[in-house]
């Protein structure tokens, strides 16, 4: 499992600097969601293909960031679909896969550490209503190392009951994930009392 891990490659997108890719990000994401024209969605998840060609990044990095998601765009197609019109339910699926789409191609083109400083730097004007930046960026990039983690914990659970012939059975597969989960949330705990990270400062 890659997801935010750094893919080197001398491509145009590669060559960007990471202020500018999340801009770009921030800027894409403000158009998604004030677009609700099932055209415009399709194009600009098509323009997101593009950008995916133009970092040339291996396809089988990104199918293993973008498999695991796949149930929770089938999910929200159906939710919306069923509680409100399918129409409505393709709009929310175009727009999440374009922004999932395009989040992917800017983690795996950029350092999580120019990632950090540029959000360190863009926070630091917040100091005086009491954001500290270090501490922002430092949960951020947890947050980035913590997301592939349990999703390969859900996929090695998953495998290993494949093995066993068991059932996919949700339940099942949570109860192990949530344990896991706690012993991680345990284990994190103790190296963050062990290096005195207390939020102070």
């Amino acid at each position: 499992m890659t997801f935010g891990i750094y893919i080197a490659r001398k491509s145009p997108i590669h060559a960007l600097s990471a202020s500018t890719k999340l801009l770009g990000l921030t800027i894409a994401s403000v158009l998604v969601f004030s677009v609700s024209h099932l055209v415009a969605l399709g194009g600009m998840l098509l323009i997101g293909v593009g950008l995916l060609r133009l970092a040339s990044l291996p396809l089988q990095a990104v199918w293993q960031q973008l498999r695991p998601v796949m149930p929770l765009l089938l999910a929200i197609l159906l939710i919306q679909g069923l509680l409100d019109s399918w129409y409505t339910g393709w709009v929310a699926l175009l727009r999440f896969a374009s922004l999932i789409l395009l989040a992917t191609i800017v983690t795996l083109t950029t350092r999580v550490s120019d990632l950090i400083e540029v959000i360190e730097r863009g926070l630091e004007p917040l100091q005086g209503f009491g954001v500290r930046p270090k501490q922002v960026s430092f949960l951020l990039a947890l947050s980035i190392r913590l997301v592939p983690l349990l999703l390969q914990q859900f996929q090695e659970i998953q495998q290993a009951q494949q093995a066993r012939g068991l059932d996919r059975n949700g339940l099942a597969l949570l109860v192990p994930l949530l344990v896991k989960t706690l012993r991680m949330a345990d284990d994190l705990s103790e190296a963050l009392d062990a290096r005195g990270f207390d939020g102070e400062g």
